[in-house]
């Protein structure tokens, strides 16, 4: 039960009907009878830097998760980020230290390279392609590049976007070979869909599924549904995937240790979340 001592754990971003995080979060708090709750809290880009500022003044604050479309947009709004979220040029997750400045993280990327770790991807030496270069497309691409990728393929629509992220990857991991405004999946050992295509019903794929070779390691970062069109052209391609919720369960842990609560792992998790 909510009450005057829960803390409270803003879930920021637009349109809420996608979020998944107080079906995982809220159960495990439950759980472990934990007073605090995250509560998701619907605000359009135009009003983001207004309201923002006024969440985080709550009295009983936690924290924030940060998602679509405010990833980027909140780093103005913050006294400091990590080196992560500087990398990325965005962060999901914020919190209001003890002397009250509000500190960024960014976990995306980690979560999708344990995931694919688990599900037994190899990542050291591989040729990965990252499709989409915002929020969680950058952290992705800078989480690969940590973990020992090659070559990076980084496409976006948005060339500015696109570029930057490059030129930000570059002086990090100056021996990276970075492969800018590739769309073709052939060739790469690993691919993510780091773009919203999928999110909605008519969406076209975010690149041409027939170039996938089957021994490719497919990604998604679209949480709407577990098997997106796209995932389901790769696996009919014999790939293996890696769904969207995989990257969630496994930075749902690192969020925790941030914010200070009682940590979990990924399967203590998904054993008490409410999906279904």
């Amino acid at each position: 039960m909510l009450d005057g001592d829960t803390r409270i754990i803003a879930h920021v971003g637009y349109p809420t009907t996608t979020f998944k995080s107080p079906l995982i979060y809220n159960p495990w708090f439950a759980s472990r009878s934990v007073n605090a709750a995250v509560v998701p809290m619907g605000v359009r880009a135009p009003d983001f830097a207004r309201a923002f500022p006024a969440i985080c003044a709550f009295s009983n604050f936690a924290g924030a998760l940060i998602t679509m479309p405010h990833k980027a947009a909140v780093i103005d709004l913050l006294d400091d980020v990590s080196t992560t979220a500087k990398i990325c040029g965005a962060c999901n997750a914020v919190r209001r230290d003890d002397d009250g400045r509000l500190v960024g993280e960014m976990f995306d990327g980690d979560g999708f390279v344990l995931g694919a770790r688990r599900n037994g991807a190899e990542i050291e030496g591989r040729a990965a392609l990252v499709v989409g270069a915002g929020g969680v497309g950058s952290a992705i691409a800078a989480s690969l590049a940590a973990a020992g990728v090659a070559r990076l393929g980084v496409f976006d629509l948005r060339l500015p976007a696109m570029e930057s992220l490059a030129a930000r990857l570059a002086a990090q991991y100056p021996g990276l070979q970075i492969a800018l405004g590739v769309n073709d999946p052939a060739g790469f050992d690993l691919v993510v869909n780091a773009t919203p295509l999928g999110m909605a019903e008519n969406d076209p794929l975010p690149l041409d599924v027939s170039r996938l070779a089957p021994e490719t390691y497919v990604g998604e970062v679209v949480l709407k549904a577990q098997r997106t069109p796209f995932l389901a052209a790769a696996q009919a391609r014999g790939c293996r995937t890696q769904i969207g919720l995989d990257m969630l369960f496994e930075q749902i842990p690192r969020y925790l240790a941030y914010f200070g609560f009682p940590t979990a792992t990924a399967s203590e998790l998904r054993a008490v979340a409410r999906l279904d």
